[in-house]
């Protein structure tokens, strides 16, 4: 399977924090779904940014490929966190997922018809098409999830990350989403990052562990020892419940996982 990511003695910090994240090897294949887990403060935002290209690493290097070549860049889809969107913004829910293709348009050149085709095509595969032309304030969390997935994945990206997509609340279409991310990810390699380590490990290929350094692990089959060795001071465990898996702390004091990153 060819690599499409590859992350190599990645160093990054700020001035406040000087090692956000420390000595990060990580390979992303085509087609995988990688899981990113963690506790808070660990470096799980930090790095998807580093690979986003909005921060800048203090060491280390991350290299992009398409057909097994290195290339400077990859089409990458990003689901960003919902406390990143103002509701408030005047947009509709056709404007947000044609936005997705802004990189590919000429500065002040109109978008073609084959453009506007595709958002109707991809509304209907988010499920959006009755409102599509629907002010995104008006929107149920689930609903602005899947017009902003509908965004990330409209310009068939090579990779596509999502930042804890199930901050966005929606029950009611939860099971549905997760769905959708089955049917993405056969044409689109996926990192997912999330709290929720229950339901990651009931969706993704394979897991990685961020807590300043990562830990990785082939596959979903991991060990409770696993998991508190790479959560250091947080002991956790995991219960699932059908389709719907929950995550349960053990009691702790003193543990990173309250603190903000």
């Amino acid at each position: 399977m060819n690599k499409i990511l590859e992350i190599k003695n990645l160093s990054v910090g700020y001035e406040d924090h000087p090692y956000v994240l420390k000595n990060v090897n990580l390979d992303v294949f085509q087609y995988d779904f990688l899981g990113i887990i963690g506790p808070n403060g660990g470096g799980k935002t930090t790095l998807l940014k580093t690979i986003l290209g909005l921060v800048k690493p203090i060491s280390g290097d991350i290299s992009y490929f398409r057909n097994t070549m290195k290339t400077d860049k990859i089409n990458i889809g990003y689901l960003p966190q919902i406390n990143q969107i103002d509701k408030k913004f005047p947009i509709s829910v056709y404007d947000v997922i044609l936005s997705g293709l802004t990189i590919r348009r000429r500065i002040f050149s109109p978008y073609t018809k084959e453009q506007k085709e595709r958002v109707a095509i991809t509304a209907r595969q988010m499920g959006l098409d009755k409102l599509i032309h629907r002010p995104i304030g008006a929107l149920s969390g689930g609903q602005l999830q899947r017009a902003l997935l509908g965004r990330a994945i409209i310009d068939n990206p090579d990779l596509l990350i999502l930042d804890e997509p199930n901050s966005y609340v929606d029950k009611r279409f939860e099971s549905d989403f997760y769905k959708l991310l089955e049917e993405i990810n056969k044409e689109t390699a996926i990192i997912l990052v999330s709290h929720d380590v229950g339901t990651v490990i009931s969706l993704v290929k394979n897991i990685a562990c961020v807590n300043e350094g990562l830990h990785y692990h082939s596959g979903t089959n991991i060990t409770t020892d696993w998991l508190e060795k790479s959560y250091s001071s947080c002991p956790i465990e995991i219960i699932g419940h059908g389709d719907f898996p929950h995550r349960v702390l053990e009691k702790h004091e003193n543990c990173d996982c309250c603190k903000e990153e």
